[in-house]
């Protein structure tokens, strides 16, 4: 009678089922139903149809295939080529997040709290022109900005130009044609083309952190270097981690970079991954089943990165309160 007098509603009792009217049944269905469906079919399914895919001889390019098993993925981890380019893809996935992210939080420290030392807590000035500016390379297709780099490496391109313009005579050197410098130069473009946006990924993120804690570090005497390492990395450990992610994703695929920068996979394949190769595998080669099976074992090698990230940053931040890691 309480409740009635109020206007309130008593809460449903728990274990009691909820009445199955038009509004929740339709709510469910659209936004529970319809995405359920959507990643059922267009994630999947295609992957549950490339599981069975690198177990045939499939060429692709004839409706015929037989029942093979496993025989692709020994052939796989037999081929000397496709390790080659699995461990360029290791590679990659370690150098290009930690070099992109260690530089991008360098430049997003300088544009929140590299300012004075005096007064309130504040970047450098004209910090909004380097935002601008370091995201600039970001808006740049990355199949552009691999074809630019691949004539800015060239003997006679803008690299060695610019080295005998200061005495530094390199006889139209070949940066992407030497096995020494071809893979470093590739990991430097990836690199300048990603760094600009996980730098505004974490001013972002760190324009979220109450300006009193920051303040509060400023009195106590941290300098900029213990700020960053004690206060600002801490709070956003979760952008990081979501950035390494996702960067050692695109170190792992890396398709367009290494097509337009090194489409042979670099001398003596020291530039080819597995994107590569698996594309030449099925288009050039007719071998789809094969092709396949590396589709999956790059699947499966991106969800166990994903893992190992996500369980190293909960080693090293542990678990926040409320149970939350």
């Amino acid at each position: 009678m309480t409740a009635a007098r109020t206007g309130r509603r008593k809460p449903p009792r728990a274990g009691v089922p909820r009445k199955l009217t038009f509004d929740y049944v339709s709510f469910l269905l659209v936004f529970l139903g319809l995405p359920l469906a959507i990643f059922l079919i267009f994630v999947i399914s295609p992957f549950v149809q490339a599981v069975y895919y690198s177990m045939t001889n499939w060429t692709g390019f004839s409706p015929n295939m037989d029942f093979i098993g496993v025989e692709n993925f020994v052939k796989l981890f037999q081929d000397s080529t496709f390790l080659q380019a699995m461990g360029n893809n290791a590679l990659l996935a370690i150098v290009v997040p930690l070099i992109t992210l260690t530089i991008a939080m360098i430049f997003a420290s300088m544009i929140t709290v590299g300012g004075p030392s005096h007064g309130q807590v504040r970047g450098l000035r004209a910090s909004s022109f380097y935002r601008v500016v370091s995201f600039f390379p970001y808006v740049i297709p990355a199949i552009v900005i691999a074809i630019l780099w691949n004539m800015i490496y060239t003997p006679t391109g803008l690299v060695n130009g610019l080295l005998s313009l200061v005495g530094i005579d390199t006889g139209q050197y070949a940066w992407l044609g030497d096995e020494r410098t071809a893979m470093g130069a590739t990991i430097f473009v990836i690199v300048w083309s990603m760094v600009g946006f996980y730098m505004v990924l974490f001013v972002a993120a760190i324009k979220g952190i109450p300006s009193e804690t920051l303040e509060a570090a400023r009195i106590d005497g941290a300098g900029r270097l213990r700020t960053v390492t004690s206060i600002l990395l801490p709070q956003i450990r979760d952008n990081v981690q979501t950035a390494y992610i996702y960067l050692g994703i695109l170190a792992l695929d890396a398709f367009v970079y290494m097509a337009g920068l090194n489409a042979t996979g670099g001398p003596g394949n020291s530039t080819l991954v597995m994107s590569q190769y698996l594309f030449r595998t099925a288009f050039e080669k007719g071998q789809f089943g094969l092709a396949s099976a590396m589709g999956v074992v790059l699947a499966v090698l991106t969800l166990l990165f994903a893992a190992i990230v996500i369980g190293i940053f909960r080693l090293i931040g542990g678990k926040d309160e409320g149970g939350r890691a």
